[in-house]
């Protein structure tokens, strides 16, 4: 069976590409560069070279797949008018075949906005935060999209192997810089590593359901600044810590601060009822040595 994974040298794309082609999966990856191409090929996924801004380039191969998951995102552009034409084009070429073709789309929690210290699951109304407003409506397009399997996927903040953005905590340590974080620090984040988010997606995609929205989160529920704490802990961090007020972090980011300062517990149980999916990572602290070092070993790859 063929898979297509858009942003294939990602973070998330390349460990959920990585995920199928272990379960057996004949694996396509749209990556935009040569350099790109001959990195995801050591791992036996097959590249397509190009973008999603030229839906040409990949629209043949996602014709003749059985699963189509779109798991990019480009910030350097008109991030969802193009996130919703890239859903458009694979929803089109999902209905091209025999069989009906499964459709994934990455969301993700912050659709939720702040969950006021209450968990939170599929049937809650979203509240997105400013930077994804536009996220729910592709929900619903994929998920009204007739002649395919649709799911949507909602992971939290992801951690473990190459980063994520945790990776941006042991970042700044490593090279003797300052350690900042945004907000208070008391939120908690949605969190899920990656390895246990790709399983969720190829359960998800072998799952036969349809019109269905997923959450995968790791259950844990540390506040961002326990999380630093334990950063600083095995970086060798010995300097301050800056909690940045979120007014004064819009500045530079805009509205990725007003994400960052969400306080979330999203729930995850029916993705264990319904996919018996379970997160095998409990929470970013209970490995952070980890972590580090893997991120660290990254940055030399």
């Amino acid at each position: 069976m063929k898979v297509l994974v858009t942003g294939a040298s990602g973070y998330i794309g390349f460990n959920v590409a990585s995920a199928f082609r272990r379960a057996g999966y004949e694996v396509w990856g749209l990556v935009r560069s040569e350099k790109k191409a001959h990195t995801i090929a050591m791992h036996e996924i097959r590249p397509v070279i190009g973008s999603m801004q030229h839906p040409e380039s990949y629209q043949p191969i996602a014709e003749q797949c059985s699963v189509l998951i779109h798991a990019a995102v480009d910030y350097q552009a008109d991030t969802f008018s193009l996130d919703r034409h890239t859903m458009e084009v694979l929803l089109a070429a999902g209905k091209g075949g025999s069989q009906p073709q499964t459709v994934v789309y990455t969301s993700g929690t912050w659709v939720y906005g702040d969950t006021h210290g209450k968990p939170v699951d599929e049937d809650a109304s979203v509240r997105p935060a400013s930077l994804v407003a536009s996220r729910p409506g592709i929900e619903q397009m994929v998920l009204g999209a007739s002649g395919i399997r649709s799911v949507v996927i909602r992971p939290g903040c992801v951690y473990g192997r190459q980063g994520g953005l945790t990776g941006m905590w042991f970042d700044g340590p490593d090279k003797g810089r300052l350690l900042q974080v945004t907000g208070d620090g008391n939120n908690r984040w949605a969190m899920v590593h990656v390895d246990d988010l790709a399983e969720g997606y190829l359960r998800a995609a072998e799952g036969g359901l349809t019109s269905e929205i997923f959450n995968f989160t790791d259950g844990s529920d540390s506040t961002v600044r326990e999380m630093i704490s334990a950063v600083a802990r095995v970086t060798g961090y010995t300097g301050q810590i800056r909690f940045v007020p979120t007014a004064e972090a819009s500045h530079i980011l805009d509205g990725f601060a007003e994400c960052l300062t969400l306080d979330q517990l999203v729930n995850s149980g029916k993705a264990g009822r319904l996919l018996g999916w379970q997160p095998k990572h409990h929470g970013f602290i209970d490995e952070v040595e980890t972590y580090f070092q893997s991120w660290k070993a990254a940055q030399y790859a």
